[in-house]
């Protein structure tokens, strides 16, 4: 017997801004992302989260503030520096002034629509290649990533609005940064 979708799988109940990257480093991130993220669990493609959960109801206001600052802001750099361990999962830290410096201009903006997770955000940019496994999978990753790693760039190359739809994800937006492609 099928079971039809609850309320929550077909409606938004939130939306998240991303920062877009280059094609190049997408399509690398997402394949280890597949490899790496348990399939059941693996609802999308690599991706670096600045806000977790605002309001459905904001839709214009971060539509029209995306829009206004990415079209504002220059295509940028992220250094990947690192590899996290998560607990029960591993990611690729990354850093930028340019990223931390957008993000807070847009948390001014929507302080009002901020809940606790995206009110204390600590600055760190991640991309997460595997979650939701027991500890000893993630610590084997982290050794197995870390024995190759050398910090590279990864180009962020415009914002990214999202539908949070029960698991997965439904685009709404893609606003480029100047200069991007």
């Amino acid at each position: 017997m099928q079971q039809r979708p609850s309320e929550s799988d077909t409606h938004p109940t939130a939306l998240i801004v991303t920062l877009r990257m280059d094609a190049e480093a997408a399509a690398r991130l997402t394949a280890l992302r597949q490899a790496h993220f348990p399939p059941e669990r693996n609802f999308l493609d690599a991706h670096i989260t600045l806000f977790h959960a605002l309001p459905v109801g904001s839709m214009d206001t971060v539509l029209r503030d995306a829009a206004d600052r990415a079209g504002a802001t220059e295509a940028f750099p992220l250094r990947v520096d690192r590899v996290l361990f998560l607990g029960a999962g591993v990611a690729y830290g990354m850093t930028s002034p340019e990223a931390t410096g957008l993000r807070g201009a847009l948390a001014a903006r929507w302080e009002p629509l901020l809940g606790r997770q995206d009110r204390h955000w600590h600055g760190r940019l991640h991309v997460t290649v595997q979650n939701k496994v027991p500890s000893e999978a993630a610590r084997r990753l982290q050794a197995e990533l870390q024995r190759d790693f050398a910090p590279h760039a990864v180009g962020a190359t415009g914002l990214q609005v999202w539908h949070y739809v029960g698991g997965p994800w439904r685009h709404a937006a893609t606003f480029p940064f100047k200069g991007a492609a």
